[in-house]
């Protein structure tokens, strides 16, 4: 087998950052293929074949019904044991804004052991009442035991987004997930020093959608499946960033904050092909 691990990137029904999400991983030493969500469903092309799947942002069925709620039930229930037999054989996910929005609503994320697709939280409107467009600071976990955030500590990156308010009906399964380190990246005021992620929640536009303890991405208990709501295949390249051109003059260019995420899943995935 090739030592380049192979990336389904899904498409269709209205994802439509599928081009810079396989790109990104490209970037990061993997070989991305656009799959088409129907070609999985009707087994022309195999999950099995791969061996990192990514759910790209969008406005997947044009967010009828809420967003990633079809989606969500398209991959529930169409991709099922597909979905569940990669996550068992210890395979990385990731979703990616409506890609997160899928994962939560399907119920992979936050998930649990049995990876029994059981929906335990949603994504729900912003506070603000409206789609957010602007650049965030996140703060990861450092006892977190996710794969794609491994040695990360902050992270500038754009949101693009209407309804990503992280919230459950059941607020004690907060205090589960924080205990296991599932709440894996929030956001966090950038004036601030390192570590000092918050369970209250942050002003408006620091949290950009008053997500309940400011959670930006949640990992599964593995720690292989992991979504959230920014996008940071959007900051691959310093020039992409907020404060490029004076990160220029100070000599900063080059690779982006974005793709250490994404080398973090390549790099773990080349290791499992060896």
């Amino acid at each position: 087998m090739s030592q380049q691990p192979r990336v389904a990137v899904l498409s269709g029904f209205g994802i439509n950052c599928e081009t810079e999400t396989m790109a990104v991983f490209e970037m990061a030493g993997a070989k991305a293929d656009r799959v088409h969500v129907n070609r999985l469903v009707n087994g022309e092309i195999c999950l099995d074949d791969y061996q990192i799947m990514a759910v790209p942002g969008g406005f997947s069925f044009g967010d009828h019904l809420g967003s990633g709620r079809l989606m969500g039930n398209r991959l529930r229930f169409g991709l099922r044991e597909q979905v569940r037999t990669f996550v068992k054989a210890g395979k990385p996910v990731i979703g990616i804004c409506n890609g997160f929005q899928v994962l939560v609503k399907m119920g992979l994320l936050p998930g649990d052991e049995e990876v029994s697709l059981t929906q335990t939280a949603s994504l729900a409107l912003n506070d603000s009442g409206h789609y957010e467009n602007r650049w965030a600071t996140l703060e990861f976990d450092p006892n977190s035991p996710c794969v794609w955030t491994k040695g990360m500590t902050r992270m500038r990156v754009p949101v693009r987004h209407g309804e990503g308010k992280f919230v459950t009906d059941d607020r004690t399964l907060l205090d589960k997930w924080t205990e296991t380190g599932q709440l894996a990246v929030r956001y966090v005021d950038p004036d601030t020093e390192y570590p000092s992620a918050s369970d209250e929640i942050l002003p408006y536009p620091i949290s950009p959608n008053q997500s309940w303890r400011n959670v930006a991405g949640v990992c599964d208990p593995s720690g292989l499946v992991f979504g959230l709501m920014p996008h940071p295949e959007a900051n691959h390249s310093t020039w992409l960033g907020a404060t490029w051109t004076r990160d220029v003059e100070k000599g900063e260019h080059g690779e982006g904050e974005g793709m250490i995420l994404f080398r973090n899943a390549v790099e773990y995935a080349k290791s499992r092909l060896i």
